[in-house]
């Protein structure tokens, strides 16, 4: 009889204890790892988030910025986090997708690390000149590429960024040849792009609308399937010449692998919750930024078969680390 007992003592625990978990969490402030440094893209989006969600889950979202190698740093540390809920990471498109295809050993596993939550926006790249460059169009900048190989440079967010890629498959789409210089983040590379020290950079539009309209900086492209609000003018790849050329990222929330189910849930339904708001819509969207939520299994499906199309690319293009 005693055994019968503490058995359906500890089945009626295993029943309600999912439920207790979800009705004391979060019961402490809760961090949001962002392998880049602050002011970039990624870093942008999460503060975003983080704050509408420490609106709705009454504790502080603080956003944790672990730059490094191009985001690997931080998504290691991000894996060998307690999967308790209180630790949290902004997977991206370079750190999740095309990381495996650039680096011979890595201290994570993009499917296998971790729990997806929720996919939180899309974004086409830019392509982008110093105004000294002296192209006004896609097809003046292979032109002017391809009388001067080797001449025009490139910055990037560091080797292996997909800013990195993205720079390296125009090279292989538009058959020309550029010089790589690297920087620890595209927040650093800005300064030297606006005085024209480095001549091309490829990136989402985020904080570098502002300097767009101004003139500092042409758009020539977008390289995405079809023309951005934030810059009607500025035509597709496509329609500027260059067809084979498209790059477009995400960002997502995940969480250490084993999190609990119920956590996820209850995350994955405050992130929705948060990208369906007008405030946020409008904030991202006028980053240039498309908001796109969606369940744990489509981010998963996403983040596998993102995986292989960007092997596929960084194969193709050639990219290394150097």
């Amino acid at each position: 009889m005693k055994t019968i007992v503490m058995a359906a003592t500890l089945f009626a625990f295993s029943s309600i204890a999912p439920n207790c978990l979800s009705a004391t969490y979060p019961a402490k402030p809760i961090k949001l790892i962002v392998a880049f440094q602050a002011g970039g893209a990624p870093d942008i989006v999460a503060r975003l988030v983080a704050r509408k969600l420490s609106e709705s889950l009454g504790q502080s979202v603080i956003v944790d910025n672990r730059p490094g190698a191009g985001g690997i740093i931080g998504a290691a540390l991000a894996a060998k986090s307690a999967a308790d809920g209180y630790t949290l990471f902004l997977g991206t498109t370079g750190t999740l997708a095309s990381a495996p295809c650039l680096y011979s050993a890595l201290d994570y596993n993009p499917v296998k690390s971790f729990a997806p939550i929720s996919l939180l926006i899309k974004a086409p790249f830019l392509v982008m000149t110093h105004a000294s460059v002296g192209a006004t169009s896609l097809r003046d900048l292979i032109g002017l590429a391809k009388s001067k190989p080797g001449q025009l440079n490139y910055g990037s967010g560091g080797n292996g960024n997909p800013t990195h890629i993205a720079a390296e498959m125009f090279k292989s789409a538009a058959s020309v040849d550029l010089y790589h210089v690297p920087y620890k983040g595209a927040t650093t590379a800005l300064p030297d792009l606006l005085m024209g020290r480095i001549h091309l950079f490829f990136d989402v539009p985020a904080f570098w609308l502002p300097h767009v309209h101004s003139g500092k900086i042409n758009a020539l492209a977008v390289a995405g399937p079809k023309r951005i609000p934030q810059l009607p003018n500025v035509p597709t790849s496509a329609e500027a010449g260059l067809p084979g050329y498209q790059v477009s990222v995400w960002f997502g929330l995940v969480a250490p692998r084993g999190t609990p189910n119920e956590v996820l849930a209850l995350l994955n339904a405050e992130t929705k919750k948060a990208l369906a708001t007008k405030e946020i819509r409008t904030a991202l969207s006028e980053k240039g930024f498309e908001p796109s939520s969606s369940s744990p299994e489509e981010f998963a499906t996403l983040i596998s078969s993102d995986g292989d199309k960007w092997c596929r690319a960084v194969q193709a293009s050639g990219a290394t680390i150097d």
